[in-house]
């Protein structure tokens, strides 16, 4: 469920905002999907492409990926944790906008409202998914 291209199964900002997605790098292997060094490519519905990579993987427990489109960039972290007989799982995102002043300010007004939004719904997306 967490490899980036499983994303628009579950996650809300990927479902509205991106056409496709595919890995720029070689993967061979499910696993490969997940190694520090994995490339991949998010045509978004504005026709640009969101170009990530993986920089951290501890399996079964941490994901990280840069991400860049245009001139906003940021962090994508996906957490895992075991508790009880469940599972924890944290999603979250690191950006600064870019425009400086004016950038904060529209962040302030909603961009980061709608990102928090959109990340809630995911985390239930995912809750629903595999509880059925």
């Amino acid at each position: 469920m967490l490899a980036f291209d499983r994303f628009s199964e579950w996650d809300v900002g990927t479902q509205k905002h991106v056409k496709s997605t595919s890995y720029t790098s070689e993967v061979r292997a499910p696993e490969d999907k997940y190694r520090v060094g994995a490339k991949l490519t998010m045509i978004e519905t504005s026709g640009r492409a969101m170009e990530g990579e993986i920089t951290e993987s501890v399996s079964e427990k941490r994901l990280v990926a840069r991400m860049a489109s245009g001139n906003l960039s940021g962090l994508v972290a996906l957490e895992l944790e075991p508790v009880g007989e469940g599972t924890r799982f944290m999603y979250s995102m690191e950006y600064e906008m870019p425009w400086g002043v004016l950038g904060k300010l529209m962040d302030g007004l909603f961009a980061r409202r709608m990102s928090e939004k959109e990340i809630q719904g995911s985390l239930e997306n995912v809750k629903r998914i595999l509880e059925k």
